[in-house]
């Protein structure tokens, strides 16, 4: 069976469903194809945090800035997909005081809401916090659950016209005259489809998709361990107030808290070994800050990939000494056209926290290619179901089910009961 479309996306996370959903609003003809549910691969399996931009303000002013306004506008349009917990950078009294003004006036530079309170109003905040908190930075930090973000996502973007297409992996691609011709969908949905440009929004799995075309491109996943534990009444998000490392984030999720991350690079995303050390180094980092973690037995443990791009050593002056977390985070638009494959991009790197923003620069990209007037609409219209969480749920298993991140806050409508039913 044939299919056409004008613009086939291919993957199914934050970043593809949102690209759907732009363009399907502009009056794009758009396919969507995932090999498995919804938010199945990077975007389910992360920590679930809605970023403030607090986290980058020193080190990364662009990408901070767009953070805080990416959250904002979340906050607009995505109604239960969020939990507006905010969130406290803490520093303990081993942690650099240069280091936390730095961050504190960096905030202020960019336009993040920042106040300093003192250890012991920290811990009337958060009973349980270390006594070796000395003070913390309150930020507009919240929780995002991507379950449900995905699926109104895709609701949306199937109102606007586009077909979503989940369980079809993607088998092979066909190049004609340098321009993708044909991709074959296997699955539960078996079809040739012919795309006149296709956007690849795998992420981790991007060069592997963009080899299936003859494009090169080097990514460089990085694996990730989270778990939840049984925790109520944590209010804010915590994070330590030091240079990024392993542990340093608390998510509060309903019920339960998560607990995150590590960063270590990895061949496959698909396969790598998840090993105890980094779930044992968890709970001795997130301790520090939130002493009752260490004794909580995990409900769910999973791993991540990032999807993080890797340009060639000479371009990105990579010192070779394997630091993963120096490698960019930031969005990357990959037009292929410069590879040889005319209707053919590639979106990489880039945070939950600003799907829509990446959505909407890669939409604005392919209009211009196709000669499509018209605006993104998305920073504007409300996400389908964003006042119900029941209706988002019922999205949830219309395209997918509950992912390892909000699992438990997302009650599974497919017949499981999640932890808080």
């Amino acid at each position: 069976m044939t299919h056409t479309t004008t613009v086939l996306v291919i993957g199914g996370g934050g970043t593809g469903v949102g690209t759907a959903r732009d363009l399907a609003a502009r009056g794009v003809d758009v396919t969507l194809v995932e090999r498995g549910g919804l938010a199945s691969g990077t975007s389910g399996r992360s920590h679930g945090l809605l970023h403030s931009g607090a986290r980058y303000a020193e080190s990364d002013p662009e990408g901070a800035v767009e953070c805080i306004e990416e959250n904002q506008t979340l906050r607009e349009i995505a109604g239960h997909c969020i939990n507006d917990t905010g969130g406290l950078f803490v520093q303990l009294d081993e942690d650099d005081p240069d280091y936390f003004e730095e961050k504190l006036e960096a905030c202020h530079e960019h336009g993040i809401d920042a106040e300093v309170i003192d250890g012991d109003e920290a811990r009337e905040r958060v009973p349980d916090l270390s006594d070796s908190v000395e003070r913390a930075m309150v930020v507009p930090d919240a929780a995002i659950y991507p379950s449900r973000l995905a699926a109104a996502n895709a609701e949306s973007a199937a109102e606007h016209g586009a077909t979503i297409l989940t369980h079809a992996p993607v088998e092979d691609i066909g190049v004609t005259n340098g321009e993708i011709a044909t991709v074959e969908v296997g699955g539960t949905v078996n079809e040739t489809i012919q795309p006149e440009y296709v956007v690849n929004t795998t992420g981790p799995w991007a060069d592997k998709l963009g080899a299936m075309a003859g494009v090169d491109f080097e990514m460089k996943p990085t694996k990730g361990v989270m778990f939840s534990v049984p925790y109520e009444g944590l209010d804010p998000v915590l994070n330590r107030c030091r240079e990024p490392s392993d542990g340093d984030i608390i998510i509060p999720h309903e019920n339960e808290a998560v607990l995150g991350t590590t960063s270590v690079e990895v061949d496959d995303p698909d396969d790598f070994p998840e090993e105890q050390w980094e779930i044992d180094r968890m709970y001795e980092e997130c301790a520090a800050m939130l002493p009752p973690v260490e004794d909580r037995e995990a409900v769910r443990t999973w791993w991540g990939c990032r999807p993080l791009y890797a340009p060639d050593e000479a371009d990105r002056g990579d010192s070779g000494e394997g630091d993963e977390r120096s490698i960019s985070r930031d969005f990357v638009l990959l037009d292929h056209a410069q590879d040889g494959v005319e209707n053919f991009a590639s979106v990489v790197g880039g945070k939950l926290t600003t799907y829509r923003m990446m959505a909407e620069a890669t939409a604005d990209h392919v209009a211009e290619l196709l000669g499509v007037d018209g605006e993104s609409i998305t920073a504007d219209e409300q996400l389908p179901g964003a006042d119900d969480p029941t209706e988002l749920d019922r999205l949830v298993a219309k395209y997918s089910e509950p992912q390892p991140t909000d699992a438990g806050v997302v009650t599974d409508r497919t017949g499981t009961a999640t932890a808080d039913d």
